[in-house]
């Protein structure tokens, strides 16, 4: 599959796919006098090197050639400020209740007019690596953001040879058009705040494939951005949307047998170390990616949208192996080893969420497509009444305990004021990104479970009651799953649920207490279908057979 760029004459003009308003006042500002094409990685790259504040390390690129580099390109660290997060307050998404397009797309207009006095740059990626599925993704955004610029062609992929061949032996998706994307993180705001926040805005037209990011210097606000859109694409042209990693394993038993395995989780739930885990070498072992990924939802085959990896620093020290496979780095500090060289420090010290590109190469074992269908799902939760895994049985409780996904805050997200940051919420699978109902992924995910025989689980990564879930517990459960020796057997008075017995998480169900936790938090999943009816006028509703399965395991609990 491939978008749309160029238009015979006869399908130009009003209410034509490609044509409608906000569509318009974005797509003119790339034709402007004051716009540069960008027409490679080594293009961007420089542009990155010489931009005011970019530090320039003494680190070299691993196998640069290999990524679209020179041979002395050096790992580039841009610093934003203070802002270091997502802001999910900023986002306004056409066709939500609420949202008024009529005074956003003014703002809009206002904004590309006030950046005519500036150098503007165009760069163009696609988001997909099979031929399968591509769309190409365009970003238009001003001199002095040139780090951003960069970071978000090493994210995607850049146009080369080998990917033009590709995505020009595409089949075009019927109406798509190419991602329009237009930012200005220099934005001085607006004082109309009744429409959206007066210092920054991210505003999506997804049926028209295009956006606007407004006063975020924050690169993670592009690379989701940009992520809502393709992934409101796919949605629309029969995938299974993914925010989440996937990785095939093949047994070493003589079997042959492969499992496909897809981890769904907010960053910092651990999803990308379950992805890169390599089981001390079990299994053969192929990566897909640990973020962003689509499934077809006849074949179940999966397709990765992304070449690198946009991880967290913390975990790395400076002498790490891992940062070998760096190329830029955003929110760390610098200092000079003992030869004299800059090098970065990497643990959160100057911030929180410090982040680094990685390439495609810190994975030895990465593919870009599984053919292989998918064979089960982990919903990664930070529920503290779950024990380390449990199996969900029934395709409507499969799906909805997806849509109900709880969890904790991570430091990736910039949050409005008020909010609690260790509170428990419910995340609909782990995509805060999603700019369509709420419905679409329950059908596409309750599919997958009900006609395509996909297995359920939840995994628990936080803690268990207050004592920490480690790592090793949660690779050990999995690991379980994949060889067969996972003992599942039906959990207290549950008809879906069972529970493979981990030592040390066994859950006392004679324990009043215990079951009174259980209980509540099983009940605000209850609660939280329920609210959809209504909120935002009830766009996220939920189909009746959503909410009653889950009504039937507080029943069975109160019991």
């Amino acid at each position: 599959m491939s978008t749309k760029a160029f238009y015979p004459i006869s399908e130009i003009g009003k209410g034509k796919p490609g044509f409608s308003k906000t569509r318009s006042i974005i797509e003119v500002a790339f034709y402007g006098n004051n716009v540069v094409k960008v027409n490679s990685l080594k293009e961007a790259y420089n542009l990155a090197k010489n931009s005011p504040g970019t530090v320039v390390t003494d680190m070299p690129v691993y196998n640069p050639e290999a990524l679209g580099l020179d041979r002395d390109a050096k790992v580039l660290l841009f610093n934003d400020g203070s802002i270091t997060g997502r802001y999910a307050a900023a986002r306004r998404i056409q066709g939500e209740p609420g949202v008024n397009e009529d005074k956003l797309d003014k703002i809009l207009m206002d904004a590309i007019y006030d950046t005519r006095y500036k150098k503007l740059y165009h760069a163009e990626v696609y988001i997909g690596l099979d031929k399968e599925f591509m769309v190409k993704a365009h970003l238009l955004i001003p001199e002095g953001e040139e780090n951003i610029l960069y970071n978000w062609m090493l994210n995607f992929q850049y146009i080369n040879d080998t990917y033009l061949k590709m995505y020009q032996e595409s089949k075009p998706i019927g109406n798509e058009p190419d991602i329009y994307i237009f930012s200005d993180p220099q934005w001085k705001g607006t004082d109309q705040v009744d429409v959206c926040d007066g210092k920054c805005l991210s505003y999506f037209s997804t049926n028209t494939n295009c956006a606007a990011i407004l006063g975020m210097r924050y690169f993670g606000e592009h690379k989701k951005g940009t992520l809502t859109i393709a992934w409101a694409i796919a949605n629309r042209n029969g995938y299974a949307s993914c925010h989440g990693g996937q990785k095939e394993y093949t047994l070493k038993d003589g079997s042959n047998r492969k499992f496909v395995a897809s981890v769904y989780g907010l960053s910092g739930s651990g999803k990308s170390t379950i992805t890169h885990a390599k089981h001390n070498g079990k299994y053969d072992v192929l990566v897909l990616h640990d973020d962003a990924f689509i499934i077809n939802d006849e074949t179940c085959a999966s397709i990765a949208l992304e070449p690198s990896y946009f991880d967290k620093t913390n975990d790395y020290p400076t002498g790490c192996s891992d940062n070998k496979y760096l190329i830029t780095v955003q929110n760390c500090s610098a200092t000079k080893d003992e030869n004299g060289n800059v090098v970065l420090v990497t643990e959160d010290i100057r911030n929180g969420n410090g982040r680094a590109i990685k390439s495609k190469l810190w994975s030895p074992n990465r593919v870009d497509k599984l053919t292989s269908p998918v064979n089960a799902i982990f919903w990664i939760m930070k529920d503290p009444t779950l024990p380390p895994i449990v199996k969900i049985n029934g395709a409507s409780l499969a799906s909805v305990m997806g849509a109900t996904l709880a969890t904790k805050r991570s430091s990736a997200e910039r949050l409005a004021a008020g909010v609690d940051p260790n509170a428990l919420v419910v995340e609909p699978y782990a995509n805060p990104f999603r700019t369509y109902p709420l419905v679409n992924d329950y059908k596409k995910f309750k599919k997958l479970f009900e006609e395509k025989n996909v297995d359920c689980y939840i995994i628990n990564t936080g803690d268990f009651m207050g004592k920490k879930v480690t790592k090793e517990d949660t690779l050990g459960v999995i690991e379980a799953v994949v060889d067969k020796t996972a003992k599942f057997e039906k959990w207290g008075p549950f008809s879906d649920i069972e529970i493979c017995k981990w030592e040390g998480f066994i859950p006392d169900l004679n324990d009043e207490y215990y079951v009174s936790q259980l209980l509540a938090r099983m009940q605000d999943r209850v609660n939280f279908v329920k609210s959809r009816e209504t909120f935002k006028d009830g766009y996220d509703k939920l189909p009746s057979d959503a909410l009653s399965s889950l009504e039937k395991v507080v029943a069975e609990l109160k019991k």
